[in-house]
């Protein structure tokens, strides 16, 4: 009983552990105050910086992908759909539940999770909530494309 009431007391001039994004206090109209916020009236605070190691929205480089379905096959929540004409993938972030499965499986680093967590849109398949090609990726293993062989060589002169 002790222990609780001490407990209850120590927490009571703690300051609060949530972060007070996007406002300090919720404003009694979202429009107006986004508005405001339009006009440079009234600052947003920032989010939290995330931690080491957050899975948050996936980012996939095209390019480099193989095609090997390892990604697809395990994805838990079917949020990796095949695209077998092309030989890729397209990623469905309303479906994912950032398991990060599918990055730790794939053998060229083509799938990578990124720190981005505002995920939220009235569209499930909006376009920024379906990955097709993120660009090229920081950590990903380069693969040799047929016939790069010639261009890499300079052709010799005499």
């Amino acid at each position: 009983m002790f222990e609780a009431a001490r407990t209850i007391l120590k927490q009571l001039f703690l300051k609060p552990a949530t972060n007070v994004f996007p406002a300090k206090y919720a404003p009694a109209s979202t429009l107006s105050f986004l508005d405001k916020v339009s006009r440079q009236e009234v600052k947003l605070h920032p989010p939290v910086t995330v931690p080491p190691g957050f899975r948050g929205k996936i980012a996939y480089d095209r390019e480099n992908c193989t095609g090997c379905q390892q990604c697809y096959k395990i994805c838990p929540t079917q949020a990796i759909e095949w695209l077998p004409e092309e030989k890729k993938i397209k990623v469905f972030i309303s479906r994912c539940c950032f398991c990060a499965q599918c990055v730790d499986v794939c053998p060229v680093n083509t799938l990578v999770m990124t720190e981005e967590f505002l995920l939220a849109s009235y569209d499930k398949y909006a376009d920024e909530l379906v990955i097709v090609d993120s660009g090229e990726l920081p950590d990903s293993k380069k693969r040799k494309k047929p016939g790069a062989e010639a261009a890499e060589k300079p052709t010799e002169q005499s």
